[in-house]
């Protein structure tokens, strides 16, 4: 019967009239838009000298995370994100070419699903080495 109901709805013109002349109810096409859960930072640590990785939460549905850094200055002030890179893991996510000894805050947030993309994830600070 559901096969009938779904041939007939896809064979009426998108005519509502028709489709409901025929005895079948409209059937909603309509996916929910449920949002990515915001990401959680797990760990920062250094790498080599230069680097530093990040590991976050594995977020269902992400297809990719997106990670952004700033460097905090001896004042305590961050100064503006910068793209660190896309990853298609939320573990390992290495960014490179960093000053050692400066203080850099990271974010992270998850690429994909109904909505394309979550909140920010709260910043982690952690020391370049």
């Amino acid at each position: 019967m559901r096969k009938l109901a779904s041939y007939v709805q896809g064979n009426c013109n998108d005519e509502i009239t028709t489709l409901l002349s025929s005895g079948f109810q409209a059937v909603s096409t309509a996916r929910a838009q449920l949002p990515l859960p915001k990401p959680t930072i797990a760990a920062v640590d250094n790498g080599h000298s230069g680097q530093l990785r990040v590991d976050a939460k594995k977020v269902v549905n992400a297809r990719t995370y997106d990670v952004e850094k700033a460097t905090i200055g001896p004042d305590g002030v961050r100064g503006p994100w910068q793209a660190g890179g896309l990853f298609t893991k939320s573990r390992g996510m290495l960014l490179s070419g960093l000053t050692p000894g400066t203080i850099y805050a990271v974010h992270v947030r998850a690429v994909g699903g109904s909505t394309n993309y979550s909140d920010w994830s709260d910043p982690v600070s952690h020391m370049c080495m």
